[in-house]
């Protein structure tokens, strides 16, 4: 396993407040924005990849959402066209292999609240550490997601924050996936209600960018991983910055 170094840098903390971690947030993700927009931009390229493969246009899903405005829902039927089952299940490889470019955002976030030269690169250092556990744990979680996604969607808003300190885990203290999901689910479960509301503040205004002309996803999709970092902060401390030894 790869080694690091670890030093105390000054940073800022929020408090254990919803308002105080998204604003935290706010702040980190403004920093980092161009990562975050390299992020999507790698994950998009792989969509089409995608897309070319199974027949599926993921991205006319959006278009359909005028229907809805307008109060038509009878041709809304997303889920049936042609290729969406393919599709979904190459994508949500497609998810877990691009698992450590998340934890990725969350070293940089780090880096930039430390005041520490961020590199290129080091979007790419969860494929340098502890990598095995991270694909493994994005595995387990969007599984479990997954499920809850399928049973009328409201169950997933309710997983969803178990999870939140899961990725700030595996990369911060390096821990296993299985202990990564015992820690984040006994840190959330004592302090659920705020893990909740921190977590579907997060998603809104990661997913509001569909209503940007749809193509704003690809600038707030990002910052439910910084709001990952923001409470990790809040309610274990701001970690030590961990430099790689290349």
């Amino acid at each position: 396993m790869s080694e690091f170094d670890e030093f105390d840098q000054q940073g800022s903390v929020p408090t254990k407040e919803a308002g105080s971690i998204i604003s935290h947030a706010f702040e980190m993700y403004k920093g980092i924005f161009l990562y975050a927009l390299v992020s999507m931009i790698i994950y998009i390229i792989g969509d089409f990849i995608l897309q070319s493969i199974t027949g599926f246009n993921s991205w006319s899903g959006f278009s359909d959402f005028r229907d809805l405005d307008s109060g038509d829902y009878t041709n809304y039927e997303y889920w049936r066209k042609p290729g969406f089952s393919l599709y979904y299940s190459f994508s949500s490889i497609l998810g877990i292999l691009l698992s450590p470019i998340y934890v990725g955002l969350i070293y940089i976030a780090n880096k930039f609240n430390t005041k520490n030269p961020i590199e290129f690169s080091d979007l790419f250092i969860g494929y340098r550490q502890n990598v095995g556990n991270i694909l493994l744990y994005s595995l387990v979680t969007t599984i479990i997601l997954g499920v809850s996604a399928a049973m009328c969607g409201i169950p997933f808003f309710f997983v969803f924050p178990l999870f939140l300190l899961g990725y700030p885990i595996l990369l911060f203290e390096n821990a296993t996936a299985m202990d990564a999901i015992s820690k984040t689910f006994n840190i959330a479960k004592e302090n659920y209600g705020l893990f909740l509301g921190v977590a579907l503040l997060g998603l809104l205004i990661s997913i509001s960018g569909i209503v940007l002309c749809c193509i704003g996803i690809i600038i707030t999709a990002p910052f439910i991983m910084i709001v990952m970092y923001s409470t990790y902060c809040a309610y274990l401390g701001k970690p030590r910055q961990i430099m790689f030894k290349k």
